[in-house]
């Protein structure tokens, strides 16, 4: 059986690689997003139809580009990813360091919390 650890960097190799069938299948149906800040996309996506709304749409608010993973911490069944992305919308351009805490269960992403270096940054980006 998996651990945290493996889940989460085989989600990382995915995400590095633009492998969405893989990111996809990462999310259990019952994944919670909980999205922090004053934007459209504020506030918990309950399920994984609605997580991958938001993400969706988050997508096409900002292009998202993911620069690097810089960590992972992982023990039974919670992970955190710190990755740093590049938000660009209407010719502006920016680099996040963003933090995300999953909860795990049967090897895939339950929950996640998205903590962004800087909210205010990401709020003007979606809003």
């Amino acid at each position: 059986m998996p651990d945290a650890r493996f889940v989460t960097e085989r989600y990382c190799t995915a995400w590095l690689g633009g492998d969405l069938e893989t990111i996809i299948d990462s999310y259990a149906d019952e994944i919670v997003l909980h999205y922090f800040g004053e934007n459209r996309l504020s506030g918990d996506h309950v399920g994984k139809e609605a997580a991958l709304e938001a993400l969706a749409t988050g997508a096409t608010i900002a292009t998202r580009e993911l620069l690097s993973i810089d960590d992972i911490l992982a023990n039974d069944d919670t992970a955190v990813i710190v990755a740093t992305e590049r938000f660009t919308r209407d010719g502006e351009s920016h680099e996040v360091t963003r933090v995300l805490r999953y909860r795990i269960a049967h090897d895939q992403f339950v929950e996640c919390w998205l903590y962004d270096e800087d909210q205010s940054l990401i709020d003007r980006m979606w809003r």
